[in-house]
């Protein structure tokens, strides 16, 4: 799809190089974004509580005050509310730009294509954006303690 729609007008000598080009850089970054979805999946896997069902969403069963759930233990409930505010406070000293493409592509799951058309950016720039939020996240988890997880 990709080919017809940019390169459709391409000397059909062209083509299979373009093709080639297109094929190995779609497998590159779907095996990029897994890296970084799985490094997210983890992260957030701490805050699962063990008992739980295997479609646990923590970002959809986050603890606030109008939620009737309640923690196994006072020390659980006290790491999960850590961890949270770290990851709160730690995405808020972010540049716009960088929190505004990690949040619609880790926490919204938008693609590339669709992150970049509502930030109105190319695609190379969302890719940009998103690898500098992941590193600065990652180094102030790690600078914190935070270190249940791999990057």
């Amino acid at each position: 799809m990709k080919l017809s729609e940019k390169y459709g007008d391409r000397p059909v000598t062209e083509l299979p190089m373009l093709f080639q080009r297109i094929l190995q850089n779609t497998i590159r970054d779907f095996y990029r974004r897994q890296k970084v979805r799985s490094v997210w999946t983890t992260l957030f896997s701490s805050l699962v509580p063990q008992h739980e069902e295997s479609d646990y969403d923590p970002l959809e069963n986050l603890q606030d005050e109008d939620s009737p759930s309640q923690a196994d233990t006072p020390e659980y409930a006290l790491e999960q509310s850590q961890i949270i505010e770290l990851i709160e406070n730690e995405l808020k000293k972010l540049p716009l730009r960088q929190r505004e493409a990690f949040l619609l592509r880790y926490w919204e799951d938008l693609d590339t294509a669709e992150t970049a058309a509502v930030m109105g950016c190319s695609e190379g720039s969302v890719k940009t954006h998103c690898s500098r939020a992941t590193h600065a996240l990652a180094a102030a988890l790690k600078a914190k303690g935070v270190t249940d997880y791999e990057f």
